[in-house]
């Protein structure tokens, strides 16, 4: 039985498909010659971001089989996963990325509602249940099917129903990418569709990166969609929308979020 249409997990999967049909959709009539232009950030071509897609699915499938088969992924599996798929070429880096793209999510949507429910995984210091797991897929995946698609259109965002979800789980990568500059001031940010508040406290050895309502006025309001880029590094002037408010918040805030 499928879990209820209106869950968290059943919303991030949808999300997940709909980022797989968008990537295949750009990917799909591209020839060896525009697979190896220069992706975002510049130094992948579009066919290196594949690779990172596609070998990310093949472990995120051999993580989800071995905890669920209660076992340990092996600590080498990874890099022998990334051996394998650095030695292939453009072509085959872009064919084998939508096929394990989609085996992926096969595999999830095969599993049963017990297996649904008793699914957790550790990875590092952090246990996800599958929701959270699926979670962790749908950002990578939203992200690096941007830095494809902006290749081939320059004026490309974040689709709104993964900023809707992605948005809400900022924390958790922003403890990990945040970089302490020597800066110290509080700076708020707003965002729109959806309407969210955060709050990042700037101190010269240490960054903290609070959501949730607070009584100041924004430094700055923008979409959700770019808060989430500049949070994963992908907000350079060139591919900035409009915004309100004070613009050296803005500049503080790419230099703390370098990306990861």
């Amino acid at each position: 039985m499928a879990a209820s249409s209106s869950s968290p997990l059943d919303a991030s999967l949808a999300a997940v498909r709909s980022s797989a049909k968008l990537l295949a959709g750009l990917v799909t009539p591209l020839d060896d010659e525009q697979l190896m232009l220069p992706a975002y950030p510049t130094e992948w071509s579009i066919a290196d971001v594949l690779s990172h897609i596609g070998s990310g699915a093949v472990i995120f499938q051999r993580r989800l089989d071995d905890a669920l088969g209660d076992e340990q992924s092996p600590d080498d599996f990874a890099p022998s996963v990334w051996d394998t798929w650095n030695a292939k070429s453009p072509r085959r880096k872009a064919d084998d990325a939508l096929a394990a793209d989609r085996a992926l999510i096969d595999r999830v949507d095969s599993l049963t509602d017990a297996e649904r429910a008793r699914f957790r995984v550790a990875m590092g210091p952090m246990t996800f249940d599958l929701t959270g797991f699926i979670g962790l897929r749908l950002n990578e995946h939203v992200l690096h099917t941007w830095d494809v698609n902006v290749t081939l259109d320059p004026s490309a965002v974040l689709p709104p129903n993964a900023a809707t979800l992605v948005v809400k789980e900022l924390g958790l990568i922003a403890q990990y990418t945040a970089t302490a500059t020597g800066a110290t001031r509080t700076i708020t940010v707003r965002t729109t569709a959806p309407t969210c508040q955060f709050t990042i406290d700037l101190t010269p050895d240490a960054v903290t990166f609070s959501p949730g309502a607070t009584e100041r006025d924004p430094d700055l309001t923008l979409p959700a969609e770019a808060f989430v880029r500049l949070v994963y590094g992908r907000l350079d002037p060139q591919h900035t929308p409009a915004l309100d408010g004070d613009l050296t918040a803005l500049d503080d805030l790419r230099h703390v979020f370098p990306g990861p």
